[in-house]
């Protein structure tokens, strides 16, 4: 069985709203090395969320705060593990650790804006966390999916590590 992981590289909080989830949320927008080209994207994609948030008269217009909802959202619970048992290989659900929670959805948040066409990144990413901080969209019909998958072979939960 897997040991724990004693030292964890997070990375330092982003300087403008104070938050390590936001630097390591950069981190996975980032392509080829270009930090300062995924904070702009984030930070712009921020901005057009307090914009958007005015204009529909929603309480809530802190960008940190849809951020934080739509991660939350599209956060998967439980997932389906491939076992190999007696020749046949079994999906096995299974639980999802804090931090793989917070990998996966802002991978999935991050894909699903980038296969939007038409517009630049940052008003897609701004539109996909909107949306994920309302359960809609992309990213959260890819953890309902999961979860699915996971309801359908709970007859195999047994087989755990």
């Amino acid at each position: 069985m897997r040991g724990k992981v004693k030292n964890r590289n997070m990375p330092e909080a982003d300087s403008k709203y104070n938050s390590t989830r936001l630097s390591k949320f950069i981190n996975v927008v980032m392509w080829d090395g270009q930090k300062e080209k995924a904070r702009g994207i984030v930070y712009g994609a921020f901005d057009v969320i307090k914009e958007k948030m005015a204009k529909e008269g929603a309480e809530e217009q802190n960008p940190m705060e849809v951020f934080e909802i739509a991660l939350k959202n599209a956060g998967p619970t439980v997932e389906v593990r491939s076992r190999r048992i007696g020749g046949a290989n079994y999906q096995v659900p299974r639980d999802v650790r804090p931090e793989r929670r917070l990998a996966l959805a802002a991978r999935w948040i991050i894909s699903a804006a980038r296969l939007k066409k038409g517009q630049p990144m940052h008003i897609k990413l701004a539109d996909e966390l909107i949306a994920a901080s309302k359960n809609e969209g992309a990213a959260v019909t890819k953890r309902d999916n999961t979860h699915k998958m996971a309801e359908a072979n709970k007859a195999f939960a047994h087989f755990t590590w």
